[in-house]
This record gives structure tokens, sequence and C-alpha cells, in this order.
């Protein structure tokens, strides 16, 4: 049996179609609270759904019965100050918890991180598995609380958990809809007048999927990955988009100056209605950054070949437009 947590969000339904349509019959976790998403909806007859917070160990330990691999997707993922440290907590414990009962039971797991764990390369370089993200308080919760869960995995190898981490760049596809990286498909359609400095790694979440079956499938073991398609600009990423659309372009660069107005008004907009700010702190200055990620170990370890994000952004934009 394989066992999938966070098959309710974005990569973990890609995840949870991947392996069905392979033929196989999984189970997945969901917390009481959650809503089976639509792409999972008609394989029903397929899936075993358990309720199993990650926080509850029993639970947990029910779910894992005739377990033999886990993918590990479920994390917490929020941009309010207020759930910095209990969002790091949950992502932390919880991973912490599925790790002692992996290596206790001799399951094997593929861990999913995040870019968000790791560092930064000297200019001009490009960022590789060997790059470490330092703990400050500049980092966000949510790259901390990976960082930290990616430090649970490694006390777990070390203590004979059969494991692999993935570490995803920013992740698209259709199923997203318009939320998460959706977002920003979304806000281009509306007519984007800003484009900012910076790049960043960009990858479909069907490729990450198949990523982590094919590292499931290996005698890979105690390696980490960064599955990441192709680098962008930020500006060459929101024009292409906008062409898909068939609307105008973003034309004006947001400058750093502009990005801190920009976090600052969100935060309290953010803090006058209770949810979420649209940007932090932490993505302001994310955006202005080229941060450009080396997908050559992930390709050399599987033979793997990415599929064009030209073709993904087409496929979104066209799924958005129906």
């Amino acid at each position: 049996m394989i066992l999938v947590t966070g098959a309710t969000g974005f990569l973990g339904a890609e995840l949870a179609k991947l392996l069905i349509s392979s033929g196989g019959r999984i189970r997945c976790t969901k917390r009481n609270s959650s809503k089976i998403p639509a792409l999972l909806a008609s394989y029903h007859d397929r899936i075993e759904w358990v309720e199993a917070d990650m926080m509850d160990v029993f639970a947990l330990a029910d779910a894992l019965q005739d377990v033999t691999q886990v993918y590990h997707c479920a994390a917490w993922v929020s941009l309010k100050q207020a759930d910095k440290r209990p969002m790091i907590n949950t992502n932390v414990t919880g991973t912490a918890n599925l790790v002692n009962l992996c290596t206790a039971q001799g399951i094997r797991m593929v861990h999913v991180s995040s870019i968000a764990a790791i560092g930064i390369a000297k200019p001009g370089e490009l960022i590789t598995e060997n790059h470490h993200l330092e703990e400050s308080a500049e980092n966000d919760g949510y790259a901390i609380s990976k960082l930290e869960s990616e430090m649970e995995v490694w006390r777990g190898i070390a203590e004979g958990l059969d494991a692999v981490i993935v570490n995803p760049s920013l992740i698209l596809g259709v199923s997203a809809g318009t939320s998460g990286t959706g977002a920003l498909f979304e806000t281009v359609r509306k007519g984007l007048k800003f484009y900012t400095g910076g790049s960043g790694g960009f990858v479909d979440a069907e490729d990450v999927a198949k990523c982590m079956v094919a590292l499931m499938n290996s005698n890979i073991t105690a390696e980490r990955y960064i599955i990441s398609a192709e680098n962008y600009t930020y500006k060459d990423i929101t024009t292409e988009i906008a062409q898909g659309f068939g609307v105008k372009p973003p034309g004006t660069l947001a400058k750093p100056w502009m990005m801190g107005l920009a976090w600052r008004g969100a935060a309290v907009i953010a803090a006058l209605t209770g949810k979420s700010p649209s940007i932090d702190k932490i993505s302001a200055l994310a955006a202005s950054e080229t941060r450009n990620f080396d997908n050559s170990k992930i390709k050399a370890a599987i033979n793997f070949e990415f599929k064009p994000i030209s073709k993904t952004i087409l496929e979104i934009c066209k799924a958005l437009n129906q």
C-alpha cells in the first residue's frame, strides 16, 4: 500500500492522480475539515481516504498499516505573522511524527521540501542542492518550517530511514486554479502593470509528481534533489502569461522601494481584514532577487526531461479562459 499525505493540496492531488493512473490503489490522509479536490473526485473508488492529522501520532500509525511507501506532501502554508510559530511547530512536529513511524516500520519515504529551504548562491552562480538556508529573523515561517522539517528527515536517515528529499521550485499547473501560483495568472489576466526585477525557477506540477515517483521506485536514498524545469525572469514569465491571455504585458519595473511600500500596505490591509497579506516582506524582497537553480542532479539521476514552461503557461491560460 502507498500512503500520500497532503493529497487535498495542489501537488498532493497531482501525485495521487499519477499514482492511480499508473494502476495503483492508494491511501490518502486528510484532516476532518479538508475537502477532496475536484481533480480526484472521479477516483473515489481507487482512493482510501483516512482522517489523520499530522500531529496525531495514533491516527498516523493507523494510516500506516500495511504501507510500504510514503509520499509526504502535507504542510501548512501561511503568510500571516501570527501563524509563524504554530506553522513551524505543526510542519516540523508532523514531519517528525511521520519520520519516527516510518523509521520504526521500515517504510520508504519521499519527503517534499521546497526551494525555500535552500540557500542563496554567489552572484552569477546557479543554486544547487549543496546550498543550505541559514536561519535568521529575515526568514519567513514557511521557509524555516521546511528547513527544520528537512532536518527531521535527515535525522531519520541517520537512524536508518530510507528516504529521499525533493525541493520543488515554483509549481505551476492547471489544477491550481486561481490559488497559489494560479493567483499570478489571474492577476496578469486582470491587467498587471508592474513586473519585478528578479528571477526564479518554475516547474510543472505533473513533472514534480513524475520525479517523485521515479525517485521512490529507484534505489536512491539519502539524497536531496532540486525539482525545477527552467529559470525565468519575472518580467519574462509575466509577459508570456499576458501573451497567453491576449492582454497587455506589464511594462513598468517595480523597484525595491516600491515593493517595500507594497508589503507594508498589504500588512495594514491584512491587519484590518484578518486575511493573509497578498505579499509579505520576505516575498517582496525575493521578488527583486535573482535566484536561478541547477536541475542537472535530478535529470542525471532519473534521466528526466522537463516539460517546457511555455507549454504549461499556455495550458493554464487556456483552462482559465474557459
